[in-house]
């Protein structure tokens, strides 16, 4: 029983860091992008990274629209998690591995981003739902250039394709192969 308790203590704590984890990285995606802040789901993301961010903004500005403020907290969280995680694990050997980690994040939010873009795209398209408007804001970016490679055909934008292909390949294949040059383990980047 007390296992059992301590087991479900370190679930909600590993829970609540990682979604803090993506919070923060969620407000550093949103800033370079430049994605509308009155949009009410980067507003409640705002409120949710500001008590942690305001601070260590004093020391770690904004630079070239970036909130790196958002990327250190993002990669403490990592690191954090990696130490509960894995509680052997040395720190210099979590602190190589956090920026990993953080990157398969950022694939993933991209991952799921695209996919609802997709669906939403077929279901209820021109949607102006302030989530339907903030998907497309953080997606357009990454689909822009390729639709200029890659036009729509018959009313088919096949640039979603192309760079879902394009995350997967990066994430599956180059980030464990550049991690792996570092002597990082494929399990250690999930």
């Amino acid at each position: 029983m007390n296992q059992a308790i301590s087991g479900a203590g370190f679930f909600i704590i590993q829970t609540i860091l990682t979604l803090l984890c993506l919070a923060a990285m969620l407000r550093f995606i949103i800033q370079a992008v430049r994605a509308d802040f009155y949009n009410p789901i980067c507003q409640a993301i705002v409120k949710i990274t500001d008590p942690v961010l305001k601070p260590i903004r004093m020391a770690i500005p904004t630079m070239g629209g970036l909130d790196l403020a958002a990327l250190v907290v993002a990669l403490a969280l990592q690191l954090l998690l990696l130490l509960l995680l894995f509680s052997g694990l040395p720190f210099m050997t979590a602190l190589v591995i956090s920026p990993f980690r953080l990157l398969m994040l950022v694939f993933d939010i991209y991952f799921w981003a695209l996919l609802i873009v997709v669906i939403l795209s077929w279901v209820s398209p021109g949607n102006r739902h302030p989530g339907a408007l903030l998907l497309y804001q953080i997606t357009e970016p990454l689909l822009a250039p390729v639709r200029r490679i890659i036009p729509p055909v018959g009313g088919l934008d096949f640039s979603i394709l192309a760079v879902f292909l394009l995350l997967m390949v990066v994430r599956e294949f180059l980030v464990p192969g550049i991690a792996a040059e570092f002597g990082i383990p494929r399990q250690l980047l999930r």
